[in-house]
């Protein structure tokens, strides 16, 4: 394999840091949506009364901590996001009520100025995971390891009515990353290493958040009864970074981009995605937010896409000569809309100055607007209510029907890797300890992008509504006259039968959760191992459920257990993992393993 790449590296003329690129051998996707010359028109209409500084707001997205309605109202800002740690009004964590009065106010205020209503975006990257209360499902590597569409669709649905139930119109997702080496720390927000199974989640991922667009008729809302815009991210290559490094150098010819890193945006635009990122990666030495050959020649002109082309959080600040309030290569680059984090203030005015003296083109800046433009035609943003009309009688977030769902992923998503003498299932009317760090606690259940932009709060009175994997278990032997015993150290008040050992990594989100090797005993200082030993030891039957964002070596610690299970991060519904752990109280085996690896476990120390 590895001989076969490299002759192919030698002969396919890859790309280096000037960013020359091939079109041509780029896919054509089917149009989800054909040219609607009444919308276009309209489009014509508004571009030809806007003002230079209305226009250059419309490319301008910005941090909700950093821009009141006040602001809106005299900056003509084209969007809002609502990063991993931000809210309305700041950074705490607030209750719908507070998202719907906030929704309210800017929308209402983006109206005053220019008469065109903000679009305002967040992370529910695994649900509408700012907002207490609501369901968080499995994070994408374990829906990858379920590998149904169906089910990804009607996550993708779920995760939609949430976000549009607090007002917002946006989600940044799917991540239609491949991730290629899990030493990465997003490699849990890719569905996993092969393209084939990305490319068959990519459209369900789309459709499930956006809705199915191809029955869109001209001037009416696609994005009626709580669907929210799709975001297809990170363009292109970030999951093929040299070592995984986050936002690093993916260095590939560009067939090997095209045909696995590229797998999933064909069908993520046949399913009508409106929104593309860009990465914060490079390729081949070029960094993606300025590479104008994939940004416009390849995924524009050659893809036919025609939504927003977005960048990410100051993304653009990484490209030379750039800084966060100043950077017209990135939009002269293809970039639609700026993801201004830092300095949006600046940049706005840097960029008016850049159209007036001629740096950026008048027709480069009208066709992004007309872009953003487009998206807000086409979702119905001109013509719906205020947000908090519009999410009236939507459910509410956390609602039993998302949870069951949720619950359900969990489930599926389980993969087996040992099972000695079929341990498991378990009879659940045994006396059952539950141990380990992970035993009780729904924050490393969920890991990063839950609650705040690392995750790790490690409180589960922050998750109303949710099960933690002991709490999961106690319900389930409790019914069959079992019991359980929480003893997180694996101190026993009362000798079990068997012993479910609950361990794994803690929270991270993209750069802290990068790793230099996958040996998990490393990186754990041996705990897991030595508390697996002492209960091997004492003679006892020992399960392992095994928390993580991606596979890690963990050969000790398997040959410790007596069964081990990867079970990923399940998010909110820990109960789920009971439900295949063990068996029916008549004994029948109602929920068996069907999750299948999404990535190759590793099987040496280095994991290389």
């Amino acid at each position: 394999m590895a001989a076969a790449l490299m002759a192919l590296v030698l002969t396919s003329g890859g790309a280096g840091a000037d960013g020359t690129v091939t079109p041509e051998i780029w896919p054509v996707p089917a149009r989800a949506l054909a040219a609607d010359p009444v919308l276009e028109a309209r489009i014509d209409a508004l571009l030809g009364r806007m003002t230079l500084d209305e226009k250059v707001g419309q490319t301008i997205m910005a941090d909700v901590a950093e821009v009141t309605p006040a602001d809106l109202a005299r900056w003509p800002l084209g969007a809002l996001f609502a990063g991993g740690n931000s809210s309305p009004g700041g950074t705490g964590l607030v209750p719908r009520e507070r998202w719907l009065a906030a929704a309210d106010a800017y929308h209402a205020a983006s109206l005053v100025r220019s008469g065109i209503p903000v679009i305002w975006g967040t992370d529910a990257v695994h649900g509408h995971n700012r907002l207490i209360g609501a369901t968080v499902f499995p994070h994408n590597i374990a829906l990858g390891a379920a590998g149904d569409p169906d089910l990804v669709r009607r996550v993708g649905r779920a995760i939609a009515a949430e976000v549009a139930a607090t007002g917002l119109d946006q989600s940044f997702g799917p991540t239609l990353a491949v991730a290629r080496d899990a030493r990465w720390g997003r490699a849990y927000e890719s569905f996993g290493s092969d393209p084939a199974l990305v490319a068959r989640l990519a459209g369900a991922a789309v459709e499930g958040l956006q809705g199915r667009v191809e029955s869109h008729v001209p001037g009416r809302d696609f994005l009626k009864d709580g669907r929210v815009i799709a975001t297809a991210k990170h363009f292109i290559g970030d999951g093929g970074t040299t070592k995984g490094i986050d936002r690093g150098d993916t260095q590939l010819p560009e067939v090997v981009l095209r045909d696995i890193h590229g797998a999933g945006y064909p069908p993520a635009l046949a399913a009508g995605v409106q929104t593309v990122m860009a990465s914060f990666s490079s390729w081949n030495g070029a960094p993606l937010h300025g590479h104008q050959g994939l940004l416009t020649r390849v995924l524009k002109d050659r893809m036919g896409f025609d939504g927003i082309l977005l960048g990410d959080w100051d993304g653009h600040a990484a490209l030379p000569g750039c800084t966060p309030g100043s950077c017209p290569a990135a939009i002269n680059a293809g970039l639609d809309m700026f993801m201004a984090a830092t300095d949006w203030r600046g940049l706005f005015q840097d960029t008016v100055r850049r159209v007036q003296t001629g740096e950026i083109a008048m027709a480069r800046l009208d066709d992004a607007v007309r872009r953003i433009l487009r998206v807000k035609l086409r979702s119905g943003l001109f013509d719906r209510p205020a947000p908090s009309e519009r999410a009236a009688g939507l459910p509410e977030p956390g609602a039993a029907a998302h949870r069951a769902l949720a619950r359900e992923a969990v489930r599926r998503s389980l993969v087996l890797l040992k099972n000695d003498g079929n341990l498991l299932p378990i009879d659940p009317g045994l006396r059952v300890a539950v141990v380990g760090p992970g035993a009780d606690d729904i924050g490393m259940q969920s890991g990063g992008w839950t609650l705040d932009w690392q995750g790790g709060t490690g409180r589960n009175d922050l998750f109303p509504g949710a099960t933690s994997i002991f709490g999961g278990i106690a319900q389930a032997v409790t019914r069959a006259g079992g019991s359980a015993e929480l003893a997180p150290e694996g101190r026993f008040a009362t000798r079990p039968d068997v012993v479910i050992a609950v361990f794994g990594e803690t929270p991270y989100a993209e750069m802290a959760g990068d790793r230099p090797d996958l040996d998990f005993g490393r990186s754990d200082g041996g705990r897991a191992q030595a508390m697996l030993q002492n209960l091997k030891a004492a003679g006892l039957p020992v399960v392992s459920v095994f928390l993580s964002g991606r596979p890690l070596f963990t050969g000790p610690e398997m040959a410790a257990s007596d069964a081990f299970v990867a079970a990923w991060l399940p998010g909110s519904e820990g109960a789920g993992i009971a439900d295949v752990l063990f068996r029916a109280a008549d004994g029948t085996i109602a929920h068996p393993f069907t999750g299948r690896l999404p990535m190759a476990w590793p099987d040496g120390s280095s994991g290389r």
